[in-house]
């Protein structure tokens, strides 16, 4: 397993700009916890997003970042428990050809991916992996 670190997909010529186009179900966390999603462990804090995507995959999502990626669905107002559908922000996207893992963030959990699955990078220092067959349901080159 090559297990990565201080990578920077900017300067990796086989990454490109993609971007999500997903609802989600989304509830709060009523305190601290863990959720097991397909690439690992995502630990939260009472009041992150608990999130259920359309293909049935689940992450969390600390609050303050949710509410800069996300928009209720209309009647819902910010902050209720409901249907969310993500802005469209573009994010470096690299499929990896190997079975690779990295921390989310600094001192962060550890995420796994297999062979295929598509490295993510959020901002500088700032990761996250998705399986395949969830990339190309929910992901779109960005123009």
């Amino acid at each position: 397993m090559t297990e990565l670190k201080n990578v920077d997909l900017r300067s990796d010529q086989d990454a490109r700009w993609y971007v999500k186009e997903e609802t989600v179900q989304v509830a709060f966390a009523k305190m601290d916890g863990e959720i097991m999603s397909l690439e690992g462990p995502n630990r939260y804090e009472k009041g992150d997003a608990l999130i259920t995507g359309a293909t049935g995959s689940r992450w969390c999502v600390s609050r303050d970042r949710f509410d800069s990626k996300y928009e209720p669905v209309s009647p819902l107002e910010r902050g209720e428990e409901g249907q969310y559908k993500n802005r469209p922000i573009p994010v470096l996207a690299k499929r990896m050809k190997e079975v690779f893992s990295i921390a989310r963030s600094q001192g962060g959990d550890r995420l796994h991916g297999e062979s295929g699955d598509w490295l993510m990078q959020y901002a500088p220092g700032d990761y996250g992996i998705t399986r395949h067959f969830r990339f190309v349901e929910v992901y779109r080159p960005f123009s």
